[in-house]
């Protein structure tokens, strides 16, 4: 049965899709048989896989909205290993054509429920609301990773989507757990950038991962070229700082033992592009 990690944070801007796309690539990567899956309208981490939208038949939308099973939906990517549920705009009205259903917060799982014994990991890229389709995500969801920005605003907004996820603990989906919290657009160079890890660390303790996700310039070309970090550069520091949170994710879940030193890079290196 698939390992199910939501990406979720409702602030913009964090890394929440570029952690979906490059955490996944990693798992792929790494031989486990993954699949992606674009919650937000935005379909970036569609387009950030190489897919036109305007080629994309079947997303989902499909799955959710007209019951269309998410085997005719998935769509194989260029990396090895990782497969791909489309989103596009059409997801936009799903929450207001799901809002009658009777178990409106569990039509993604559902959905997903059917490719489990398919795969090893299947991460779900969140948009940046806490609405339904979030709801949907955290409800299929065995845990969450929270990508939080080294900026000035890092803890504003986490306190909402920790009360929503401790929400969906008790009422809704009473396994879920929170993976971790993931720093993201790290700067070495600068002390706020080390000001806010410590602050957050200080604050969540064990939550923090210790991978910390650098600023990186092939981070953001990767995109344009529709492809994951790890497949445009793979020496890069963003490509490389995301398999380590896919190897860090392993051990958290007993899948692999890797000792320290055995990371190719530590916490808070800055390593040049």
């Amino acid at each position: 049965m698939a390992k199910v990690i939501a990406i979720a944070n409702q602030k913009g801007g964090v890394g929440k899709t570029t952690t979906a796309i490059n955490m996944a690539a990693s798992l792929a990567v790494l031989e486990y048989k993954t699949l992606l899956v674009d919650a937000d309208p935005q379909a970036n981490s569609t387009t950030g896989n190489g897919f036109d939208l305007k080629n994309i038949q079947l997303s989902l939308y499909d799955c959710m909205v007209n019951d269309t099973p998410a085997s005719q939906v998935i769509l194989q990517t260029e990396t090895p290993n990782l497969y791909l549920i489309p989103s596009h705009l059409d997801l936009v009205g799903a929450e207001i054509e799901l809002i009658h259903h009777p178990n409106r917060e569990h039509v993604m799982r559902t959905v997903l429920e059917e490719q489990s014994k398919n795969f090893d990991f299947i991460i779900i890229d969140c948009s940046p609301s806490l609405g339904l389709i979030t709801v949907n995500a955290l409800t299929a969801a065995n845990s969450v990773v929270i990508p939080v920005q080294c900026e000035y605003f890092a803890l504003e907004g986490l306190g909402k989507l920790l009360n929503t996820i401790k929400i969906v603990q008790t009422r809704i989906n009473t396994d879920l757990q929170i993976e971790g919290i993931l720093m993201t657009m790290y700067d070495g160079r600068l002390r706020l950038s080390n000001q806010v890890v410590e602050e957050i660390k200080n604050h969540f303790g064990e939550l923090v991962f210790n991978t910390i996700v650098h600023r990186n310039t092939r981070l953001g070309e990767a995109p344009s070229f529709g492809t994951p970090a790890l497949m445009y550069d793979a020496e890069s520091t963003g490509a490389v700082n995301y398999l380590n949170l896919a190897k860090e994710i392993l051990q958290k879940n007993n899948m692999t033992k890797i000792k320290n030193e055995d990371k190719i890079f530590e916490p808070g290196d800055h390593v040049a592009d």
